[in-house]
């Protein structure tokens, strides 16, 4: 069987977040969208569909998967938007039933069961263009209740406790483990729901509390002494939790980072650090991200109202009294940062100075502060995140280089619109 997991036109409202990747390599919970997706699939060829120009990333990253191509043995495929929050029960709902089926909940493409001369189409056309309803002309529409579909980025933290609920218990299959090293003198309360890798080490006077929810702690991880965290929690492999930090509830910290202050209900992706005292809550961090000591977001209004972030160029209610920072990839802030509620970075900023930066910064911008906002010029972008890979002996590939010139190509536009100088 085939599954292949597209991206629609609706990626843009998830905008900084995938700049440098598709919709489905987003985290919530333990894993990504992805990953949701292809382990209640084992054993079938996943075919994952992209926007053109990150292509080739994709293809770095999952070499063993065909990328914007349809194997030509094909006859039937089933078609699985990447903004779904997948569970177990949609394997049921999407057995094949005999002819093309075309699922939907709303204006939102959920599933599609392809095959004949559509997926002959689509075999041709895949590559250069984004998956839209005029792909399953012909077959039959059936509308999809109880789907969560993600659409905006807050929505991913919003949902990030119940997925580290439910990630705990497929990767554990029930049973976790204590498997690296515990110290004496750490706390575990009700250890039944914590898992500990092999190679991880928890140092002297660390509590872990998963009272309210699990929490995993991954291969070589280290937690080191007077550390709190309170499930549900996920610490990725290789990630350093730093002395006397506060990690509450609903937090997802990815691989290769270091963490330390205060953080809540927050998603940071790989090879971010957020090293030293500081809040940031409701946030959402990509890679390579670096928050400077003492930086602190705002996630609730002093009105209590619900927080209005840009978003596609608008201001969108999000309907929510909490939402915090959300950083691109290869984001940077100075010490003593201050974010708004609701503030948005975009990807390769530099964001330091004196008061509160704008609450949106478009991609490629430097400064921030009373001083204003100068256009982060390439060959500059270009080399930090070439010595910043380097302290964790990792490259940057000529399509990743070739996708930074991509993406700062698309956004001029944005930082025309915006009154961003170029640099002197």
């Amino acid at each position: 069987m085939h599954i292949c997991i597209f991206e629609d036109e609706f990626y843009k409202k998830l905008m900084p977040l995938v700049h440098f990747r598709p919709v489905y390599d987003l985290k919530c919970g333990i894993t990504s969208l992805r990953e949701k997706i292809a382990r209640s699939y084992s054993g079938d060829v996943v075919v994952l569909h992209t926007r053109e120009y990150l292509k080739d990333v994709v293809k770095e990253k999952y070499p063993h998967s065909p990328v914007n191509e349809i194997p030509n043995d094909a006859q039937r495929v089933l078609f699985i938007n990447g903004r779904l929050l997948f569970d177990e029960t949609l394997v049921k709902k999407f057995e094949h039933k005999g002819s093309d089926v075309l699922y939907v909940s709303g204006d939102s493409i959920i599933a599609a069961w392809v095959s004949g001369k559509n997926l002959d189409a689509m075999k041709k056309s895949l590559g250069g263009k984004l998956v839209t309803s005029e792909d399953f002309a012909g077959a039959k529409k059936e509308e999809v209740s109880d789907v969560k579909m993600i659409k905006y980025p807050w929505e991913l933290v919003h949902h990030n406790g119940s997925q580290l609920v439910a990630d705990f218990a497929i990767l554990t299959n029930g049973k976790p483990q204590i498997l690296g090293k515990v110290y004496e003198g750490v706390h575990l309360i009700n250890p039944s729901q914590i898992h500990i890798a092999e190679g991880a080490k928890v140092k002297p006077g660390v509590v872990l509390d998963a009272e309210g929810g699990p929490i995993y702690i991954s291969n070589n991880a280290k937690i080191m002494p007077n550390a709190v965290i309170e499930g549900p929690a996920f610490i990725g492999e290789n990630s350093i939790v730093k002395v006397a930090a506060k990690i509450y509830e609903n937090t997802t910290i990815g691989e290769t980072c270091k963490v330390g202050g205060e953080v809540e209900e927050s998603i940071i992706h790989a090879y971010s650090n957020k090293q030293h005292e500081g809040f940031i809550g409701h946030a959402y961090l990509g890679e390579w991200v670096n928050i400077g000591a003492d930086s602190n977001n705002s996630d609730l209004k002093n009105d209590y109202g619900n927080v209005k972030v840009y978003n596609d160029g608008k201001l969108v209610d999000t309907g929510s009294q909490f939402v915090g920072l959300t950083m691109g990839d290869h984001s940077k802030c100075g010490i003593n940062s201050m974010f708004n509620t609701g503030t948005v970075i975009s990807v390769c900023c530099n964001v330091y100075g004196a008061g509160l930066p704008p609450k949106y910064i478009p991609a490629f911008a430097w400064g921030g502060g009373l001083e204003g906002l100068t256009t982060y010029r390439i060959p500059k972008a270009l080399e930090v995140a070439r010595r910043v890979m380097a302290r964790r002996k990792m490259t940057l590939s000529e399509a990743a280089e070739r996708l930074f010139n991509k993406v700062f190509e698309m956004t001029e536009e944005e930082r025309t619109a915006a009154g961003i100088k170029e640099e002197a």
